[in-house]
């Protein structure tokens, strides 16, 4: 029989061939413990067999951790992860893990001390201007990368547990969020107006819609008679040039997300400017055409092509704009946050704001602004005496 299953106190295991050693000739077996039901076991022992008959089965003990990492990356990181986030872990793993001690280690002896002295090295020794080790926030980055590469390996069975579980994440400070209140935002804009990323700041503010939202926008997505903007994907520049369009992760990733008034003239304003640009090319601007887009002229036809904006020139105007307006230190990404903000201030339930911002539960909502909801508290409990309008010693002076 060529595989089986057996239970040792209250774990699984599976046996199977692996076929003849090279040297001697003798047959090969190897033992795994499979963790869950016998139901799991009986899965892994099928999908075994099967990789076995194609070739694709990697033992276990032959594999280092940087063997398995390069697995990660191209059968789950990169399938499965927007381009940019996987880009940023490729980064980490073939930088940093990798190319260390620890990964050379055989994953099936990769211990928790390990990973503790990676840590401690990689804070210690990470940059390379020799100027000081990696920040303590960059390293449990690298921890929480190999948490989830480990976690993978175990349910692929090739270990039984993750030493990343019995290692305390690295601490850091987390750095303090920059928020525009309504003022700011005025300023900000006003500054904006001289840019010509306007349009596309203002929709920001007013939306909290993802800079990677924004840029994959059509004009298919914008209905400006009822006032709402569809998100369907997103937009994404890589290393290399290629420009990737990716649907969202999660369901709440996609939603309509209705305009401030305000906001669907500035739209509409510069729709209108676009379309002058397309007649002045003779062409008409279709609704598959992206809302935020750049121009530029082709070397070898001499024409002029529609192309997506750069992420990295948003957000470095941005940052121009923000000093400009008195509020340095402000990023792009803080535009989610001070749209969030404003809305909780002004009553606005936690509920409605998860959904402007797609965020995937309410829980990531409330958790990220916790903070603001102390002053919400004080101002319901101000709100309670508003609605009764009467304090105790008007209330006792009735009575009498």
């Amino acid at each position: 029989m060529r595989g089986r299953i057996f239970t040792r106190g209250d774990k699984n295991y599976i046996v199977f061939d692996i076929g003849k050693h090279p040297t001697t000739g003798k047959r090969q077996q190897k033992t795994m413990a499979i963790p869950g039901t016998k139901r799991d076991a009986e899965k892994k022992l099928r999908e075994v067999l099967h990789d076995l008959d194609t070739g694709s089965f990697i033992n276990p003990a032959k594999v280092t951790l940087a063997e398995h990492l390069d697995n990660w990356l191209r059968d789950y990181v990169k399938p499965q992860l927007a381009p940019r986030t996987a880009e940023g872990y490729e980064h980490t793993v073939r930088q940093h893990i990798s190319p260390s001690s620890l990964g050379s280690i055989m994953l099936t002896d990769l211990r928790p001390e390990h990973l503790l002295r990676y840590y401690a090295e990689k804070a210690a020794t990470g940059r390379r201007d020799g100027k000081g080790g990696l920040n303590q926030r960059t390293v449990r980055h690298h921890h929480e990368i190999l948490y989830t590469a480990l976690d993978r390996a175990v349910e692929n069975g090739l270990i039984g547990l993750n030493p990343a579980k019995r290692v305390k994440a690295p601490r850091y400070q987390k750095t303090e969020q920059h928020y525009l209140d309504a003022d700011g935002i005025n300023k900000v804009l006003e500054c904006a107006k001289e840019t010509r990323f306007y349009a596309l700041y203002y929709t920001a503010l007013s939306t909290g819609m993802r800079r990677s939202e924004l840029l994959a926008l059509r004009w298919s997505d914008i209905d400006l008679t009822l006032g709402q903007i569809s998100v369907s994907r997103s937009m994404h520049h890589l290393t290399n040039g290629e420009t990737v369009f990716r649907q969202p992760k999660t369901a709440k990733g996609s939603r309509l997300i209705p305009l401030p008034p305000s906001l669907s003239l500035v739209l509409r304003d510069h729709k209108n400017a676009q379309i002058d640009m397309f007649l002045g090319m003779g062409r008409l601007l279709k609704e598959d055409v992206m809302v935020f887009t750049r121009l530029l002229m082709n070397p070898k036809t001499k024409q002029f092509e529609i192309q997506p904006l750069l992420p990295d020139t948003v957000t470095a105007t941005w940052i121009k704009i923000v000093r400009r307006a008195g509020y340095p230190g402000v990023r792009f990404h803080d535009i989610r946050h001070s749209h969030a903000s404003l809305l909780l201030t002004q009553g606005v339930h936690p509920k409605i704001v998860q959904e402007r911002l797609g965020h995937s539960s309410i829980q990531i909502t409330l958790d990220t602004y916790s903070h603001i909801m102390p002053g919400l508290q004080r101002a319901a409990a101000d709100g309670f005496d508003a609605l009764i309008k009467k304090t105790p010693n008007e209330a006792t002076e009735e009575i009498r």
